[in-house]
């Protein structure tokens, strides 16, 4: 069950960008109540300290009871707006409490059993499908974490949310289908080395076929050569001749 924790506030009357940013400006951060059957309330909350709460794991889980003067509110956080670039609280919307409502939650989910787990033994991962389950919680009564047991599973079993058991009175918003949790996945580490294998011995052939290659443009470029070097012996050997009996006929004239 979720612990119920203290953070003081301040009423505001003035709301919209001005008065927001003069708020910011003096360490404090505006913040709205809605919900149930009363008006929204806004206020104004210590940056500081509810930076500390929201950082803390399951803050939107948690029971708050708001200090605002001599009133006490209890709400469940909703919504925080974060600046852009320094992740710093900008804004925060409270859902006001009300008895035996049930409200939407996102909850997250714990493991255990991992030194029982069959598949964990022989190298598998653990897959996790959904690290937060979405559940219809009564506001009282809402679970810090739920827990998924993995021993005895091997590889290739799944956790599906009906092997979860789950508080009373808590429900999965899913209800169509019993959705999976996580997987015990098998170990991919020898098929990334059979794919670096293949690699290589690809890269090996390559560079066979270019050697190859290169040996027979060599072959190619002395046979022809060899060709040009004839048909030049051939052609002086005809013009030594043709002038030869050339001459000699202007000498016997």
């Amino acid at each position: 069950m979720s612990d119920t924790n203290s953070i003081s506030a301040m009423a505001r009357e003035l709301t919209g960008k001005g008065p927001a940013r003069r708020l910011r400006g003096e360490g404090r951060i505006p913040a709205i109540i809605y919900g149930g059957s009363g008006e929204p309330v806004s206020v104004s909350l210590n940056l500081a300290e509810f930076r500390k709460e929201y950082l803390r794991p399951g803050f939107f889980a948690r029971l708050y009871d708001l200090a605002i003067g001599d009133d006490t509110l209890r709400v469940l956080p909703r919504e925080v707006q974060l600046h852009p670039v320094t992740d710093s609280p900008l804004h925060a919307d409270f859902l006001r409490y009300v008895k035996g409502a049930k409200i939407t939650v996102f909850i997250a989910v714990r493991f255990e059993g991992h030194e029982e787990c069959e598949g964990l033994k022989r190298g598998g991962v653990i897959n996790v499908v959904r690290h937060e389950v979405e559940l219809l919680c009564p506001v009282e009564a809402i679970p810090d974490g739920i827990l998924a047991d993995i021993a005895g599973l091997n590889i290739g079993d799944s956790v599906h949310i009906s092997d979860i058991e789950l508080p009373e009175g808590v429900t999965p918003t899913i209800t169509d289908r019993d959705f999976t949790v996580a997987t015990i996945a098998a170990p991919t580490i020898h098929v990334e080395e059979e794919e670096e294998s293949e690699d290589e011995e690809g890269e090996e052939g390559e560079e066979g076929e270019e050697g190859l290659e290169g040996e027979e443009g060599e072959e190619g470029e002395e046979g022809e050569e060899g060709e040009d070097g004839e048909e030049g012996k051939k052609g002086g050997e005809g013009k030594k001749g043709g002038e030869g009996k050339k001459g000699g006929k202007g000498k016997d004239s």
